[in-house]
């Protein structure tokens, strides 16, 4: 593979499907998501496939978000793709079918607890959380990026790239990031002087300007760079 060429793969956590996952494709080649992986493993026996996205992890305030989304393939939402690639006006009108034609579920993890344990583990736990909440355990799970969550309760894989990849982690990815975004909206009726009802959390010059003058709140994630560094140094 020549250098600098980035690659969408799987890491798989059941050995049963290596024909499936064996696939490497180059990430320009990508265009929409499609229910392959899905039909694939039903092909397998695996009727029920959670797709598991997240939201939030690099901004400087607010939970991490994941959605567990299992779709009814004969009833997909047009239009689904990776959240990124959608205007906010689509989010959310495919947010209200993906709640009305798919079971969801949705799990979270706070500032304090990203703090505490890291970012990656915190996702992880909302991963499984998001997972937990579903009504009916999935009998098999596609999950966005490279880490499989500890104790999640049925056999996945996970993907990188998966939100162009996989209809489901695309609707996952749809989910967390419009309840993501209607969160950091609630919490800036709370901290208005944050502006996080604009750039959600992340380190604007805005942001980082408020940051400087008036110090972190309750939201912020005091482990990440640049609030660390405002602390160090005190009001």
């Amino acid at each position: 593979m020549r250098q600098g060429r980035r690659t969408m793969t799987s890491r798989i956590s059941d050995p049963s499907l290596p024909s499936l996952f064996a696939t490497v494709l180059p990430r320009s080649d990508i265009g929409s998501p499609s229910d392959a992986l899905e039909r694939g493993l039903r092909a397998l026996g695996f009727e029920r496939i959670a797709g598991i996205d997240e939201a939030g992890r690099g901004p400087l305030a607010g939970p991490v978000v994941a959605a567990a989304v299992i779709l009814d393939l004969s009833h997909v939402p047009k239009g689904l793709n990776d959240s990124k690639k959608l205007k906010a006006h689509e989010r959310e009108r495919l947010f209200v079918e993906i709640l009305a034609t798919a079971q969801v579920g949705v799990g979270t993890a706070g500032a304090a607890e990203i703090d505490r344990v890291n970012i990656r583990q915190a996702t992880l736990n909302a991963m499984r959380r998001a997972l937990a909440g579903l009504a009916v355990p999935p009998a098999h799970a596609l999950i966005d990026g490279r880490d499989v969550p500890p104790r999640l309760g049925c056999p996945a894989a996970a993907v990188i790239g998966g939100d162009a990849q996989s209809l489901s982690i695309a609707a996952a990815s749809i989910v967390a990031k419009v309840t993501r975004d209607r969160m950091m909206t609630r919490l800036c009726t709370a901290h208005p002087a944050y502006g996080f009802g604009r750039h959600m959390g992340y380190g604007t010059a805005a942001h980082m300007a408020v940051i400087e003058t008036d110090g972190p709140c309750a939201h912020h994630r005091r482990s990440f760079a640049p609030i660390a560094a405002r602390l160090s140094r005190g009001s």
